[in-house]
């Protein structure tokens, strides 16, 4: 009914998911960053320009990767090493678990004895391979002395030097690897101090080799590494037998480094917006943005604004009066879509869903201060496991004056009858500044999985009555194939039942999943309507709205009655009274722009539609009834002419009816009719201008005998006659059916009729049927039945007489006179 496929090619997304690019705003919400081992799904926007090319990147909750380490490894080489293939092995081991890149780690290495050397520094080797290839071709510098404050001295003054490549941001990890006590013992504390002042976290490994092999206690050398090591120590310190047991701490060394950023201790979260996914879902607000962030604080989810005073990121605490932190890591996907809404003396609240809340979802209203402060206003909660409610959120100004009517919340996995994911769509309406539930939305009732509400999306007016209207998506429909469903806003309410639906096999046989992302904002080709884009499976659809008009219809008769006397035409071979219709078409559309519309009517017109016999006939086809094609334009009158004859009949008690039916012909494309818009002209001719008939009768009657009911007049004889003379004028318009009763008493029988057309008077005469006769009236009467026409100086009357008394005699004068 509104809408029609676009002539334009379909346009092929990878994803089907329609976006709408209301200020140039593109989100992949799965956008990924490696950090060592694992993906993090952070997600990233962008702004785009008209041509949609690229331009500045929004990603409010990207962060550099845990793994963004310098690492500097100080490595004892003095001569008590041995052997030193197991510590090259423990080497190209341990840096092979390391995840080298500009963006990620950085690994240099110093090795000391009696003097320490840099080996590489942090800026030489952007890659693991690299790295590992170095590691095999280092040779033990070998050394009498160890001395161990002494390079960790060095490493934390040069190693870890913006000049060897250390880069600002990054944490700073060091670790020492040694077999033996210190020989500058007593410079350890200030090289330990230089290290913390740098903010330099530390591991530190213990060789016990040379120690068993010469039997000694390693205790005070123990000490001494744990005392090197950062706190704690059964964190950062680790002690092996010999070299070859390097090898069997590589892997714990390794994932202790890896998880140093972002453990936050017992029981507690290790992702915050690691895996935000923002971009997910988003609201354009006129001081910034809304993002959705499903995947943040392990996908217990949150919000964050970007807006013209800063960032507001609320903590996980702010929402903890409706999600309480006992329930961390059940996953209920808060802001998995978010909106606003206007409500009071306006007042904007933020909305946000969360379908997975105790697996029932649950959506909230709130305001957000600029200091990231949480008001919860009101809280929705779904009422069936496993509905997703609160997956979609759409709010309508309805009446279009800037406070929202309706919050619409959809439950598409709702399921329905024979266990169906028909899905659900729930209507709360505004009343004060909360909303109430008010009904849900009527969809196709049928069994059969839909997803009803996977999808919504207000659009400005289809239907141009003023009010906002409303999509929704059920990509399940039709084994899969999708459909969307229209509703029509009425005053500050959404109708409850769809006013049409859109399948997806209706446009092609080959889409699936049509209605899992509708939006309808922009006016693409150029005709002042919105057009709607669809997502499907890997296509998306456009839609062209239809023109809307209104076909005003007049219609009116040359002459405006039927001359009965005179007879202006003969039309099969029969003297007829010709007249003419004229009905013009004039088409008025609500869009008000250069763009004017045209369409055809298929215009069917109907003489005396409720008589079994035709008294007027076309002159064109010579019956009743006749069709024409006409060609009407937005905004001009065009008028076309049906000349019709009526053929002389004795009935003419009722005028001759006019009925005119169209509709528009081609319902494919162009404009549609108003909805409810009339679409019959009903008038009928012998009624003057206005169609309606209305008469002026006059009646004076007298009799030829004096008295009252005080004093009667007695007839004596029973040969006398009284005469009653009725006079009946007609001033305004043709009058039918009219009845003219004269009642008399049973001592008088009717007696004959004259009639005098040229002053239309009636002259009745009454016999005499007995002088004793009561003159009580009873039931005797005549009626005279008439169709009194107007005519310049003469009124013209036709009758039909009927009588009481049943006799032969009386019979037979009404038929005379009706022959005469």
């Amino acid at each position: 009914f509104l809408l029609r496929l676009s002539e334009e090619k379909d346009v092929h997304l990878i994803t089907g998911q329609v976006k709408t690019c209301i200020h140039s705003l593109a989100c992949a919400p799965l956008w990924s960053q490696e950090c060592g081992t694992s993906m993090f799904s952070t997600g990233i926007c962008a702004s785009v320009s008209d041509d949609l090319e690229p331009r500045e990147t929004i990603a409010p909750t990207a962060q550099r990767c845990s793994t963004y380490m310098d690492i500097v490894i100080v490595l004892d080489g003095s001569n008590s090493i041995y052997p030193w293939y197991e510590v090259q092995n423990f080497l190209s081991n341990i840096l092979s678990k390391f995840h080298i890149s500009p963006d990620q780690m950085q690994v240099g290495i110093l090795q000391y004895g009696e003097v320490a050397v840099h080996e590489w520094s942090l800026k030489d080797y952007q890659t693991t391979q690299q790295v590992v290839e170095a590691s095999m071709n280092i040779s033990r510098q070998e050394g009498r002395e160890t001395r161990t404050a002494y390079a960790i001295h060095m490493a934390c003054t040069e190693a870890f030097s913006a000049e060897r490549g250390a880069r600002e941001g990054a944490t700073k990890v060091m670790i020492v690897v040694t077999d033996g006590e210190s020989h500058d013992g007593e410079e350890l504390p200030d090289a330990l101090e230089e290290c913390e002042t740098r903010n330099i976290t530390r591991y530190a490994i213990a060789v016990l080799g040379h120690y068993i092999r010469r039997q000694q206690d390693p205790e005070t050398f123990i000490n001494e590494i744990k005392y090197i090591a950062s706190d704690p120590d059964d964190k950062y310190f680790f002690n092996v037998t010999d070299e070859a047991a390097l090898n069997d701490i590589v892997d714990a060394l390794g994932d202790r480094i890896f998880t140093l950023e972002g453990t936050l201790g017992y029981n507690q979260s290790s992702f915050h917006m690691e895996m935000s996914q923002i971009g997910f879902s988003t609201h354009t607000l006129d001081d910034g943005i809304l993002f959705g962030m499903v995947g943040a604080y392990d996908w217990d989810g949150g919000v964050l604004k970007e807006g013209i005073n800063g960032r507001i990121m609320p903590p996980r605490e702010a929402f903890e009066s409706e999600f309480p932190l006992e329930l961390k890591n059940h996953a209920a996907y808060l802001g998995y879509t978010v909106s606003s809404v206007v409500v009071g003396d306006w007042k904007r609240l933020y909305v946000a869903g969360a379908p997975r809340f105790k697996h029932k979802g649950k959506v909230i209203l709130f305001e957000l201060g600029d200091d990231g402060e949480v008001e919860i206003v009101q809280a929705l909660n779904g009422e069936q496991i496993g509905s997703y409610y609160g997956s979609e959120v759409c709010g309508l100004d309805i009446d279009q004056d800037g406070i929202t009517d309706v919050l619409l919340v959809a439950a598409p996995m709702f399921l329905g009858s024979g266990n169906k994911e028909a899905g659900r769509v729930y209507i709360y309406t505004l009343s004060g500044e909360v909303f109430i539930l008010n009904g849900t939305l009527k969809s196709e009732e049928k069994s059969q999985d839909a997803r009803f509400g996977y999808a919504l999306a207000a659009t400005p007016d289809l239907n141009h009555d003023g009010f906002t209207d409303l999509l929704v998506g059920a990509p399940l429909e039709d084994e899969h194939r999708g459909a969307i469903y229209v509703y029509h806003g009425d005053g500050i309410y959404i109708t409850h039942n769809y006013k049409q639906r859109i399948a997806g096999y209706s446009i092609s046989p080959s889409l699936k999943y049509f209605g899992r992302s509708v939006s309808a904002q922009l006016d693409l080709d150029g005709d002042d309507l919105i057009d709607l884009a669809v997502g499907a499976q890997g296509s998306a659809v456009l839609l062209s709205s239809r023109s809307i008009v209104q076909i005003n219809v007049s219609l009116k008769f040359q002459p405006h009655s039927i001359n009965v006397i005179q007879k202006t035409c003969q039309k099969g071979g029969r003297d007829s009274a010709c007249l003419n219709a004229t009905v013009c078409f004039t088409a008025v559309s609500f869009i008000h722009s250069y763009y004017q519309y045209h369409s055809y009517l298929l215009v069917s017109a109907m003489l005396d539609d409720r008589k079994l016999s035709a008294r007027a006939l076309f002159d064109d086809s010579s019956h009743r009834q006749t069709q024409l094609l006409v060609q009407v334009h937005t905004g001009k009158t065009l008028c076309y002419n049906l000349p019709f004859h009526v053929y002389d009949t004795a009935d003419y008690i009722r005028p001759i009816s006019f009925s005119l039916r169209f509709k528009i012909n081609n319902t494919e494309s162009g404009p549609v009719l108003d909805e409810g818009w009339p679409t019959n002209i009903k008038k009928t001719v012998n009624c003057g201008e206005d169609d309606v008939c209305t008469t002026d009768l006059v009646l004076q009657a007298h009799m030829d005998i004096s008295g009252t009911r005080h004093k009667p007049y007695v007839i004596r004889s029973p040969r006398r006659r009284l005469a009653v003379e009725v006079q009946l004028q007609n001033r305004l318009e043709n009058a039918y059916n009219t009845s003219l009763m004269l009642h008399y008493s049973r001592n008088l029988h009717f007696s004959s009729l004259s009639i005098r057309v040229s002053h239309v008077l009636e002259v009745i005469l009454l016999s005499s049927d007995s002088v004793e006769r009561d003159d009580t009236l009873e039931d005797n009467s005549i009626q005279l039945q008439s169709f009194v026409q107007y005519e310049p100086d003469l009124f013209v009357s036709r009758y039909v007489c009927t009588h009481g008394p049943t006799i032969d005699n009386h019979r037979r004068i009404c038929k005379d006179l009706v022959r005469k």
